[in-house]
């Protein structure tokens, strides 16, 4: 990545992540999008509680952001990326888990 754009790579990673696995909810005919009050019921408490970890962390300085790969806006100390962080991983985690359910389960119909 160029110098220019090396303050984007937390904010890439994550994008990347989600063109990867956003696609498998339509190939797969996942209903997780469409159940949003269930997903915001599995990612809402797990992203609190790490962000309030993460908060307490990082305020204490026990591990840092690095500021040449994140963009410059924060909230509360942390970088916005952090935050999509928290929605993005366990959205792509929650979307591959129900797709590998869907794959193992056409391999086990005769």
């Amino acid at each position: 990545m160029s110098a220019g754009w090396t303050h984007a790579s937390y904010a890439a990673t994550l994008a990347f992540v989600l063109i990867a696995t956003l696609p498998l909810h339509r190939h797969y005919r996942l209903t997780v999008l469409r159940q949003p009050l269930r997903l915001l019921g599995a990612v809402v408490p797990v992203a609190a509680l790490f962000l309030a970890w993460d908060l307490m962390a990082a305020g204490s300085g026990h591990w840092s952001f690095d500021p040449a790969q994140t963009f410059a806006a924060r909230l509360w100390g942390l970088p916005l990326e952090e935050y999509a962080f928290f929605v993005v991983i366990p959205l792509a985690g929650i979307l591959t888990f129900e797709a590998v359910k869907v794959v193992a389960c056409r391999r086990r119909a005769p």
